[in-house]
C-alpha cells in the first residue's frame, strides 16, 4: 500500500440533479477508495429531492458541496463543477454508478510511471438494474492515438477516466449537447492526446429505465446527427473514417421509428 498523501490530490466530480435513489452507494464507493488523498466535488444542480441531505449525511471533510444558482444543462454543470476542483487529477462519477475500491490507485500508478500520460481509462461492468446481471462492457481497450478506434467502437466510460487537470485549461465540455457531450469531449481529446488503457474493469455503470439516453431518444438522435454534420469535413481532412458513427445513427433512427 502506498503511503498516505504520497500522491497528489484527486478531485472527483459528481454532478447531481435529483439523484437520491442510488446516491449513497455512489458516494460510499468514492470515500472507501484505497487511495485517500481525494476530494469529492458534489455539485448540486437544483435538486428538489433528498440528494443534498444525503450528501451532507457523510461526515467527511473530503466531501465538498456546491450549489448551482440556476438549473444548468448537464455539460454546463460539468464545466461549472470542474472550476471548483483543487486536485492535480480529475475523475468523474455520476450518482447512479459506483467504483471498485482500487479504481483510483490503479490509475494513479500509471501517471506516476509516465509523466507524459494525460488520460487513463479502463473497462467497466455494465450492471442491469432490472435483471441484476452484469457483464464487462468490452473485450479489448487500446492505448495511444485512439480516435479511429473510438469512432469504430466507442467504449470510453466517463466513470472510468482520470485526467490531468491541466487538460481542462484548453478543453471544455461542449454545452450544445445534453446527452452525447461525453462522446464529443473524448473524441476531441483523442485528437490531441494519447490515451492509456487499463484492460480490467474498475467501475460499475448502472443501466436502468431512467438513463437519459433511453428516455430522450429523439434528442439523442438529433444530437448525434448534429455532431456528424459539424465534424464531417474536419475528419475527412484528417482521413478519419466516420462510417461507423453514420451506421450507428441509422440504427438509432430505425429502432426509434419502430419503437
Amino acid at each position: 500500500m502506498f503511503k498516505k498523501n504520497y500522491y497528489p490530490k484527486i478531485s472527483v466530480v459528481m454532478n447531481c440533479h435529483n439523484g437520491e435513489k442510488y446516491l449513497k452507494q455512489s458516494i460510499k464507493s468514492v470515500l472507501k477508495q484505497s487511495y485517500k488523498n481525494l476530494e469529492l466535488i458534489f455539485y448540486d444542480n437544483k435538486s428538489n429531492d433528498k440528494s443534498v441531505s444525503i450528501a451532507k449525511s457523510f461526515k467527511d471533510k473530503r466531501v465538498k458541496i456546491f450549489h448551482s444558482k440556476n438549473y444548468q444543462k448537464l455539460y454546463k454543470a460539468r464545466n461549472s463543477a470542474i472550476k471548483k476542483t483543487t486536485g492535480k487529477f480529475i475523475s468523474f462519477l455520476d450518482t447512479d454508478d459506483w467504483w471498485l475500491k482500487n479504481k483510483l490507485i490503479s490509475q494513479v500508478h500509471f501517471f506516476k510511471k509516465n509523466k507524459n500520460i494525460k488520460i487513463v481509462y479502463s473497462k467497466f461492468f455494465n450492471y442491469n438494474e432490472n435483471t441484476k446481471n452484469k457483464k464487462i462492457n468490452t473485450k479489448n481497450l487500446v492505448s495511444g492515438k485512439i480516435t479511429q478506434d473510438l469512432l469504430s467502437d466507442y467504449n470510453v466510460g466517463i466513470l472510468t477516466v482520470m485526467i490531468c487537470k491541466s487538460v481542462f485549461k484548453k478543453n471544455k465540455f461542449n454545452t450544445n449537447y445534453n446527452i452525447i457531450g461525453d462522446f464529443d469531449f473524448f473524441v476531441r481529446l483523442s485528437l490531441k492526446y494519447s490515451f492509456y488503457a487499463i484492460n480490467k474493469p474498475l467501475a460499475n455503470y448502472r443501466s436502468h429505465d431512467n438513463n437519459f439516453s433511453k428516455i430522450k431518444k429523439n434528442e439523442y438522435i438529433n444530437e448525434f446527427k448534429y455532431w456528424l454534420n459539424m465534424n464531417d469535413k474536419k475528419f475527412k481532412k484528417k482521413k478519419i473514417n466516420l462510417t461507423f458513427p453514420r451506421l450507428t445513427l441509422k440504427k438509432l433512427q430505425i429502432k426509434n421509428f419502430f419503437g
